[in-house]
């Protein structure tokens, strides 16, 4: 093998002018959100480490550097070795930013970053062909493409990523200090630029770098940790046993399963304190769990009530066992529907993971398994509802943005006995400023597209249910099956038809997207009737799901448990003949009060019970 030569590089440095492949043996992407919120989480908490208000723009070239590690390339066709996986995330951030800053006089260019143009053709400066198409309509936000048809994994999970990045952007980069943080990470954050003469030396490169040694995880050394702090032979023995099954039970579920299990536990039922969101603040337990947490244990055995070798035995033959156990129910009833555990489901179908955090919280060691499960269902109503209705009003849910309200949360929820917790979480939900009254305001854009599809489910899984049908929620959201449900615009997308109360297309396209005016269609007869009006689409609704059903009138006609429903519920269901303004305007208050019957908080308290 010839020298290696390594050079420090920025991200401007690494994309400017330049193209890179990737090899066909190595082309999936395969980052999950959670390594994306990740990443964000990083760059966000370093960035906001020296930037100030008052700064000038030009005060970010002092500012700290951030090391995001070393690109492996080959020198002869600039093939990306190692660090495809991060470059291309950091592509999909840098589309974004490029959309969300394009109205600003201070704009930062960031276009070159991404692709170059020659001779009129834009061509991305990580040049995989099949990913061509997806890249150019993220960039171009064309809304017709659809990732679906794509033949190739890691372009649909390119498609996920970027769609998951107006939840994780947080708030606080959004505003003025937008400007500043484009500068810094594009010349503020560092990469090792390594050089390969052959592909075959930097396979070797990667291989040295990647598999040398196996240095033990921070959940082995945790164990380590507590087991060596308990005298007795005999328990020391068994709490290993316990300790070893109990973690291969969470590594079943998943590679990292056993340490973000043990990261949740100790965050939920420990932490005491969360670094505060302003320059030169401290990390706090919260962040320093999120890092190697056995060192904190070792730190904080006070706080874990870790005194005398029992305790220590305690805690790993029965606590951490406990918990875990709740911990792996909730990646269980995550993956698939329960009725018994369905708000656990809806949490995890958007993606929120601060979930398991918030539920472990409630949780007390002395707690029965029939109180574990009560409250399990209890935090989980409360935070599908939390949840909705900040999407109904159009706040952010992700994790950079809730990770503070949701810790505060932790703390009020902490071991709570059963009734006060069911009490103390309906009260949050009643002082809460967003309200379902949101949801005449509610329409189909880019922030809400992601969570449409959930909503329209659950309010077309309402209607069913309570109308005697049987109705699968996970059906209606469920991406991967051969002919999935497609939202459907009531108005075809045609504003000649629709002129007399539209003036203008932005007037049309504005009304056309009113959450009153969507429904839920499988994709082949969404297809079918896109471009029909309203009078040709109104019969095949008929044979559809309820909730697209009731814009006809034959649903109310021999169909009593419908309308037993109805006079129940004391909802302003109606036939309609026609689908104008007004019909729209009637239907999307139908939604509301749908929307007040599912989200009703007094359902925390029934829970209780």
């Amino acid at each position: 093998m010839k020298k290696i030569e390594g050079s420090p590089t920025t991200l401007r440095k690494l994309l400017t002018g330049v193209k890179y492949t990737v090899h066909y043996y190595q082309r999936e992407y395969r980052w999950g959100r959670k390594q994306m919120e990740e990443l964000l989480e990083d760059l966000t908490s370093e960035f906001l480490e020296f930037y100030d208000e008052n700064h000038p723009r030009r005060a970010v070239q002092d500012y700290g550097h951030y090391f995001l590690g070393s690109i492996v390339l080959t020198d002869k066709d600039r093939a990306i070795i190692d660090g495809q996986q991060r470059l291309t995330s950091l592509t999909l951030l840098l589309i974004y930013l490029h959309h969300i800053q394009k109205n600003r006089a201070d704009a930062v260019d960031i276009q070159r970053l991404i692709f170059s143009e020659q001779y009129g053709t834009k061509s991305f400066n990580i040049a995989v062909p099949e990913r061509e198409a997806c890249l150019s309509a993220l960039f171009n936000q064309d809304a017709a493409y659809n990732p679906a048809n794509e033949p190739v994994e890691s372009v649909r999970t390119i498609y996920d990523r970027y769609g998951e990045l107006d939840t994780l952007f947080p708030d606080e980069l959004e505003q003025k200090a937008l400007p500043y943080f484009i500068d810094w990470l594009i010349d503020n954050v560092d990469f090792i630029e390594i050089k390969a003469h052959t592909e075959q030396d930097a396979h070797k490169i990667f291989v040295s770098m990647n598999d040398r040694g196996l240095s033990l995880t921070p959940t082995e050394m945790l164990k380590g940790f507590l087991l060596s702090e308990i005298a007795d032979d005999q328990q020391r023995n068994e709490a290993n046993s316990v300790w070893k099954r109990t973690m291969l039970e969470l590594k079943e579920l998943g590679k990292n399963e056993d340490a973000d299990f043990l990261k949740n536990w100790l965050r939920a039922q420990y932490a005491e304190s969360i670094r505060e969101k302003k320059k030169g603040s401290e990390n706090e337990d919260w962040d320093v769990i999120g890092n190697p947490f056995h060192k904190w244990v070792r730190e904080n055995t006070p706080k874990l009530g870790l005194r005398h070798s029992d305790d220590f035995y305690g805690l790993v033959v029965k606590a951490i066992p406990q918990f875990a156990r709740a911990y792996k129910l909730l990646l269980q009833k995550s993956a698939k529907f329960d009725q018994d555990f369905e708000h656990v489901f809806y949490n995890a179908d958007r993606e929120f993971t601060l979930q398991q955090q918030l539920i472990l919280a409630a949780l007390d060691p002395r707690d029965e398994e029939n109180t574990i499960s009560k409250k399990i269902k209890i935090v989980s109503c409360f935070l599908d509802q939390y949840i909705s209705l900040r999407i109904l009003n159009y706040k952010r849910v992700g994790y950079s943005d809730q990770k503070g309200p949701i810790f505060d949360l932790t703390l009020k929820v902490r071991r709570q006995p059963l009734q006060q917790l069911a009490a103390l979480l309906k009260a949050e939900m009643e002082k809460s400023e967003f309200k379902i009254a949101g949801v005449s305001e509610f329409r189909l854009n880019q922030f809400t597209g992601r969570y449409m599809l959930h909503l329209l489910a659950r309010l077309t899984r309402f209607v069913e249910e309570g109308s005697g049908k049987q109705s699968r929620f996970e059906d209606y959201v469920d991406r991967n099956i051969a002919n999935p449900y497609d939202i459907e615009h009531i108005w075809a997308d045609r504003p000649e038809e629709h002129t007399d109360e539209c003036q203008t297309p932005d007037e049309f396209q504005y009304s056309r997207s009113r959450f009153g005016g969507l429904l839920l269609l499988p994709r082949d007869i969404n297809r079918s009737l896109q471009a029909k009006p309203y009078s040709e689409k109104l019969s095949a609704y008929f044979s559809q799901n309820l909730l697209a059903a009731s814009l006809d009138v034959r649903c109310y006609h021999n169909n009593p448990q419908f309308k037993r429903f109805l006079e129940g519920q004391g909802l302003p269901f109606a036939p309609m003949a026609q689908f104008k303004k007004a019909e729209m305007a009637k239907r999307q208050e139908l939604y509301q009060q749908l929307c007040g019957r599912i989200w009703d908080p007094e359902k925390i308290i029934n829970l209780a019970k």
